[in-house]
Order: structure tokens, then sequence, then C-alpha cells
């Protein structure tokens, strides 16, 4: 009975069944994992004040309660802590207790034996600031030039609308300085290329003097309108300031242009949280990165990810299909087209790596040197495409994803009939009219899996990237309002990159470990997005050509 069962085959259904399901249950709760401890980052927690007495001491401390760990009696012992009635461990928490301008760091590891009072106060407040991290205590009053406009309970309210006018400024002025005076110094530097170019020419002369002399003018009029903008705007921006009491009770002055948010989470409603924790997640996905990528928002990077791998889908979609069709269609089967392609299959398992070497080595140098030799003579010694960029990016990762599109093209192409070549020919198509007309929009399902297999590997690697073009902060997105409006020339931001960099290289390391999980988060997001999108093509496309299949 039971070697018939295996010789059914029954058992290894079963087994692979099996492995299928716990190969689901780890990726779903690995998932789990990343969203619990990434999206858990954007609720607003509750600030707690602990009246603490250790050796050193009585103190109050305020903080968000982060963490909660066991340490051994051993190790107590060596940091200098007593251990009471014996105990093997002792119980300590990790809070956030901000304030590092003050405190000169973000957290800080305290013992439960020491907490003398525990209490969430609704008149704690939390204040995200641009620098230095978030500020915890307790608001006094509120300034406008140097006098106090409210204090008590209603300086809450009044904070807020001033915070509301003052956040309309700084983006007022952010305008000014990225776009306009961006746009300025953009175009000079243009002009200074220009003036560059006809010198190296020999065609420089006082009529071009004249009137680049004119187009400078005009720059640097526009400059200084923008700066008497910015100059009212600034003063009007730093009238207001709050006036705030720290743990330690010492009165502070935090001038309201330096602040993002200000709330008060324990007197919040569960409703008032779900807002705010809305908001928190959607500044996060639309803002810019602070304070070493640790505060702020990751946009640059989405926006990096997704334009690099539609430039990369570009680019191997097309050089894919002519390679499969080559192979298939129209070169002699043989031994040297089974040489090459086993040599197609085995690139498809070259390190990402050695990717970027060559990247790096034939894309930047070879080919990125030449052009500026030929085309920007003007720049030197300054590359323009002789430096790692995102072009030369999305060309690396192309070349990389390129045997995943050969060898499912090729799949797909092998798969249709021959009847319907046959057909084709016979009511007299010729064989590239049979191809673009028949065989090619029949095979594009296999062609769309081969792009979504591209897509899947080329958006998630770093290693390659980090040598032809990512960064940890790019100054300016690649894409813009100035003339080219695509800067393929330029550096760009990249979700993979952003969580080693965060994970790995920030110098706040506790601060840092949320990122990590939400960015991971956003990165599979983004990945199943584009799957998404491409396999939704695929479906439609099989639907469409499935009579003619069968």
């Amino acid at each position: 009975m039971i070697k018939e069962w295996f010789k059914s085959g029954s058992p290894w259904i079963w087994l692979t069944a099996g492995a299928v399901t716990i190969n689901l249950v780890l990726v779903a709760g690995l998932l789990l994992l990343i969203a619990l401890r990434g999206l858990g980052h954007f609720w607003p927690a509750d600030i707690v004040e602990y009246q603490y007495e250790d050796q050193n001491g009585r103190s109050t401390i305020i903080g968000e309660e982060v963490d909660t760990s066991l340490l051994p009696a051993a190790q107590a012992k060596a940091a200098g802590h007593q251990v009471l009635n014996g105990a093997e461990y002792l119980v300590q928490f990790l809070v956030k207790t901000g304030n590092r301008d003050i405190l000169g760091s973000d957290f800080r590891w305290i013992q439960q034996q020491y907490i003398k009072h525990k209490a969430e106060p609704a008149d704690l407040i939390s204040v995200e600031r641009r620098e230095w991290g978030n500020f915890y205590g307790r608001l006094k009053a509120v300034k406008a030039d140097g006098n106090i406009v409210a204090q008590g309970e209603p300086a809450l309210a009044v904070a807020q609308e001033k915070l509301v006018a003052a956040l309309d400024l700084h983006e007022q002025i952010d305008v000014l300085q990225n776009k306009d005076v961006g746009a300025i110094n953009y175009g000079l530097e243009r002009l200074r290329l220009k003036q560059r170019a006809l010198e190296l020419k020999g065609e420089w002369n006082d009529g071009h003097a004249r009137e680049f002399a004119a187009q400078k003018q005009a720059y640097q009029q526009q400059y200084q309108e923008i700066q008497v903008r910015l100059t009212k705007l600034n003063q009007e921006m730093k009238r207001t300031s709050l006036v705030v009491v720290e743990a330690g009770g010492r009165e502070i002055n935090l001038p309201l242009h330096r602040i993002v948010k200000l709330t008060q989470p324990n007197a919040m409603s569960g409703l008032d949280k779900m807002v705010e924790y809305v908001r928190n997640f959607a500044t996060f996905v639309s803002d810019e990165p602070r304070e070493a990528n640790t505060e702020g928002g990751i946009f640059p990077a989405i926006f990096g990810t997704v334009l690099m791998v539609l430039l990369m889908a570009v680019v191997v979609t097309p050089f894919g299909v002519i390679a499969a069709v080559y192979l298939r269609e129209y070169a002699k089967q043989g031994f040297v087209t089974q040489i090459i392609r086993i040599a197609v299959n085995n690139l498809a398992g070259v390190p990402s790596i050695v990717y970027g070497v060559f990247g790096l080595g034939f894309f930047v140098y070879i080919i990125g040197g030449n052009i500026d030799r030929l085309f920007f003579p003007e720049a030197a010694p300054a590359p323009v495409f002789g430096t790692p960029g995102l072009l030369w990016a999305s060309l690396t990762l192309a070349l990389m994803t390129l045997p995943v599109v050969i060898v499912a093209t090729e799949e797909g192409l092998s798969r249709i009939p021959k009847s319907i070549r046959e057909g084709s020919l016979a009511l007299g198509a010729t064989k590239a009219e049979t191809l673009w007309r028949t065989v090619l929009p029949m095979a594009s399902p296999a062609i769309m899996t081969g792009l979504i297999l591209a897509v899947a590997r080329a958006a998630g690697e770093v290693a390659p990237l980090m040598l032809v073009g990512v960064v940890k902060l790019a100054p300016t997105l690649p894409l813009d309002g100035n003339f080219p409006y695509l800067h393929l020339d330029r550096k760009f931001m990249h979700l993979g990159f952003h969580i080693y960099d965060v994970g790995f290289q920030s110098p706040n390391v506790e601060a840092a470990r949320p990122l990590v999980y939400a960015t991971s988060l956003l990165l599979v997001m983004v990945i199943v997005g584009l799957n998404m999108f491409a396999i939704t093509i695929r479906n439609n496309l099989r639907e469409k050509y499935r009579a003619l299949e069968n």
C-alpha cells in the first residue's frame, strides 16, 4: 500500500505543497515583522514622566518608553547597579528622552528598581525640531518679538496657530531658495559653459561679451529681488518663539522657525492619534530627509528608485526582445547558438557587484569620459557624464537583468505554434511582418514576465549602485523644472542604499532602527506596486491572445 502510494507520486506532491506553504508562512511572517516594527514608529506614543532615584541622586526623566529588556545581575553589578533581594535580572526600560542638545543623547536605559513614581501628565508636549531631534517637556509661554503673547493653558492653541503660519513661511522660503535661486544658479552655470565653449572655438567677441553681461545682469537683478523677499520672510518667521521647560526644570527658548511639529500626545483621543498617525506616515513618504537621514522623510529615495527602474525597463526590454528574436527566429540553431544560450544563462548568475565594477569602468570612465571630451569640453575638468549618475546606474542594471528578459522571451517564442507563422506567411506577409504583427504580440505575456522578474531583481539591488550613481543625500532630484528637465547625469537616492546607510552608517543607532523597518516596508511596497502594474498588463495581453494560442 505504501509502495503504491509512493509510486503514485502523491508524497512528492504533498512535500512540494508543504515546502511552498512553509515558504509562504515565512515570507508572510517576515513582512508582518517589518510592518509592525516599521509602521509602529509613526504612532504618536504617550510621554512618560519618571521620578528616578539611583546612586547619582534623584532626578526627573521625561520621554517615550521604547523598549523593555532584562539585564543579568552580573552585568548590572559590573555597571555599578545594586541588585536587590538577590534578583537574577534587573528590568530596564529604553526611554527616548530627546533633548539631545541638553542631554547629549536621545535615548537612555533606566532600571525599574530606581523608579519611584511613573505618570503620564496631559500637559507634556513633544516638539519635532529641524535639528537636535525631539524635545520633551512642558510649554510655558509663547513669545512674539520678545513679548509674551500667551501663557498657561491658552499657550498651546496659540503656539499651534503660530506654527502653521511659520511652516507656511518656511515653505515659501524653501521654494524661493531651491526653485527660484536654483534656477538662477543653473542659468548662470549654463552661461558660463556657453562662454567657455565659444572661447575654446575662438568665436568669443565683444558682441558676445555684451550679450552675456546683459543676461548676467538680469539674473543678478532677479537674485537681488529674491534676496529682499527672503530677508523679509526670514524676519517674519523668526519673530515667534516658545518658552518651554525641560525635565530638569530649566526654561529654554525654542525659535518657532526651527520647529516642524508640536503635539500633546497624552491629551489626544484614539481618533486624534489615528489622524496624527496617518499624517506622520504621509510626511515620511512625501518629505525630504533630515539629521543624517534619521529624521524627516524619504521621498527622494522613492523617486530615485522608481525613476531608475523605469529607465532600466525602457532600456532592457527592447534589447532583450531583439536578442531573443534573433536567437529563436533568425540564428542558425547549432553549436554556436547553444554556447550563446549557455553564456546568457551564466550571466544571470554573475554577482551584482561585478556588474557595478564593469559599469564604473566601461560606462562611466570609458563611455562617459569620451562623451565629455566630445560634447562637453567646456565643462572640463569637472565631469558631466564621466562620473557616476542615473543613466549609468540604469544601464548597469539593464545589463544585469538582460539575461532574464532574453530567457523569458525565448520561452514565450518557443510556445507559439509553428502553424501560426506558416499561416501568416501563406497569406503573403513577410517574415518581419509575421514577427511584428503576429508572433511578438502573442509572446508579449512572456516578455512582460521577463520584465517583471527584471524589475523585481533590479529594484532591490544596492551593491552595483554604490559604484555607479547612488548617494547618501542628493541635493536635487534628477527631474526638475530646468531644461532639459530630466538630468541623467545627476546622482540620486535609492531605497535600498537608504536602508544600508541608515542601518549601518547612522551615528544614532536607536533612532535609525525603526526607520530601517519602515524603509524596508516601503521598498517592498514599491517593488510589489511595479510588479502588480506589469502583471496587470501581462494578464490583459494573455487574455487577448488566449484564443490564438488555442
